[in-house]
């Protein structure tokens, strides 16, 4: 491999952490050639950095080296052209090595734009690894478990709630004035304790979706008219959508209120803001795949993508990053459940889902295989 560079090529100058990073980056200018390298990346992808820098990372030059599939060329195009951040779950790595031999190493890809001085796109690597995966596995048993025995006692609870609820209707028929509204508040409060158990049970929830062909925006389309009408009444929702995408393979019932509870989440983050915005924006991403598992070693494409979008105050820092856990809230009497049941309900349809979250900015976005 030729260790000469282009004339036009300018190394880029990460700074001095640079080494340091314990997982693999590279750097690469406007043409897609390696600009920078870490030694993780060197040790990972068994390449030198002296004869990479200045070619083309998915180039004829590193082919016999390198394989990349599925390819980044669109999603580092995409970043380039966008400004925005890149994410990949899975990506496989053909590594070649001097004898001739190949070994294959799967990683999540994250991808932004790069400020050094020749740098177009920053690309990080992390690894997923054997042990990582049974642990994946483990944890959801384990959540499973949990989802089954909080199904049991809110099942348990309801039925004393109900002789609860009737005795504090007949309390108020016929209590005096004073005490008709402590009777009214506890019928009250157990209705919606009741509501918060119908959540939980629909955690408990195994049967499999009702997947068909749907047309996603006659989904996005019907959410839009009920928010409009209803709770988001004082928000702008604008539609940025693809016309030319293909059906998406999802219940079309869940993936109604899958959508319907993004867009209820994004009109209470803007609730009192002035110039608050919601938009639905669609569009087609073939290079994202779910991570391979034992029934589809290659990895589930999901192309489809749908994304809601605010311009409110974003999540609390402190729970950023569990906002999908079940219990975890940013507003004051939120149950914490609805974006958990969305999370279920997507990885039920063998989809993903994410959020990148920052004051001013919020974005859900939903990656849905083709029918």
């Amino acid at each position: 491999m030729s260790h000469s560079r282009p004339r036009d090529f300018l190394e880029a100058a990460p700074g001095p952490g640079w080494d340091s990073l314990p997982l693999p980056a590279l750097i690469l200018d406007g043409c897609g050639r390696i600009a920078a390298m870490n030694e993780a990346a060197e040790f990972w992808l068994n390449l030198s950095r002296n004869s990479t820098l200045g070619k083309a990372l998915e180039g004829d030059e590193i082919a016999t080296r390198l394989r990349i599939d599925p390819a980044l060329a669109p999603m580092i195009a995409r970043v380039n052209g966008t400004n925005e951040t890149g994410y990949h779950p899975s990506v496989a790595f053909e590594i070649g090595d001097r004898a001739g031999g190949h070994m294959t190493r799967r990683a999540s890809v994250h991808l932004g734009r790069g400020d050094e001085a020749g740098g177009a796109v920053s690309l990080l690597i992390v690894p997923q690894e054997v042990d990582g995966i049974h642990q994946s596995r483990s944890v959801r048993s384990a959540a499973r478990s949990a989802i089954g025995m909080a199904e049991m006692l809110a099942h348990e609870i309801k039925n004393p709630l109900a002789g609860i609820r009737g005795a504090a209707q007949l309390m108020a028929m016929n209590a005096p004035p004073e005490d008709r509204e402590m009777a009214e508040m506890i019928v009250s409060e157990s209705r919606r304790i009741v509501a918060l158990l119908d959540q939980v049970e629909r955690f408990g929830d195994t049967s499999p979706p009702h997947l068909a062909p749907v047309n996603i925006h006659d989904v996005l389309e019907q959410v839009r008219r009920s928010a409009q009408v209803g709770f988001a009444q004082g928000v702008q929702i604008v539609t940025d959508y693809d016309p030319s995408l293909p059906m998406a393979l999802a219940d079309a019932d869940q993936l109604m209120q899958v959508c319907l509870n993004l867009v209820k989440n994004a009109a209470e983050a803007l609730a009192g803001k002035a110039g608050g915005t919601i938009r639905l924006h669609s569009f087609y991403d073939h290079t994202l795949r779910r991570p391979p598992d034992d029934t589809d070693p290659a990895g589930r494409p999901l192309p489809l993508q749908i994304e809601v979008e605010d311009n409110g105050p974003g999540f609390p820092p402190a729970i950023a990053d569990q906002v999908f856990e079940p219990f975890v809230s940013g507003r004051e009497n939120g149950t914490g459940l609805g974006l958990a049941l969305v999370s279920k309900i997507i990885t039920d349809h063998g989809a993903l889902i994410r959020v990148d979250s920052r004051p001013g900015r919020t974005v859900f976005r939903l990656s849905l295989p083709k029918a």
